[in-house]
């Protein structure tokens, strides 16, 4: 038997955080990637995963209250830092709003093969992995604006049913099955 210790990445004020792609569009392989001082840690997750965060992220600001001002520059590059290495797969997200300092907290715990993890303190040595980073309010806009981007990147879509298009054409339900 071999015992696992528990990994915690906690970045309370990160130098980077960014969602970020790997791969031509419709093979693209997705990371959330934090930076601190040096310390940099990958984890991997699905398209829809990035998609839901930025869309859920935009939600929690408004419900706050929290409008951050818009960007003057371009949104946060997606660019990865090398190497790369993923630590794990993403298998949960939870966003949380903390009031006293304003900031979202995200966190990312990985793919469970017996099901939901249940919730653990940070010193318990046989709890999941863990990401958490804690964006304030305008960083945490300013990466939902680029993970969503990112997310948009990716294949056109059909004119007519909405699904990506492959170099190829696809088969299109709306058009009775016809490439197009």
């Amino acid at each position: 038997m071999q015992i696992v210790t528990r990994r915690l990445f906690v970045f309370d004020e990160p130098d980077r955080f960014v969602a970020g792609a790997v791969g031509q569009p419709g093979s693209r392989a997705f990371y959330l990637q934090a930076r601190q001082r040096g310390a940099v840690v990958t984890v991997g997750l699905e398209k829809t995963q990035v998609g839901a965060l930025a869309q859920r992220i935009g939600e929690l600001l408004l419900a706050v209250g929290e409008t951050p001002e818009p960007s003057t520059g371009s949104p946060a590059t997606s660019d990865l830092a090398e190497p790369m290495v993923e630590l794990f797969r993403v298998g949960v997200l939870a966003l949380g709003w903390d009031p006293g300092s304003a900031s979202l907290m995200l966190e990312a715990r990985p793919i469970s093969d017996k099901g939901a993890y249940p919730e653990v303190s940070d010193d318990d040595p046989d709890g999941p992995d863990l990401l958490r980073v804690r964006l304030s309010a305008s960083k945490a806009g300013l990466f939902a604006t680029a993970a969503a981007a990112l997310v948009q990147a990716g294949r056109p879509t059909c004119p007519f049913c909405g699904e990506p298009l492959d170099p190829g054409g696809h088969f299109c339900v709306r058009m009775n099955g016809n490439p197009n």
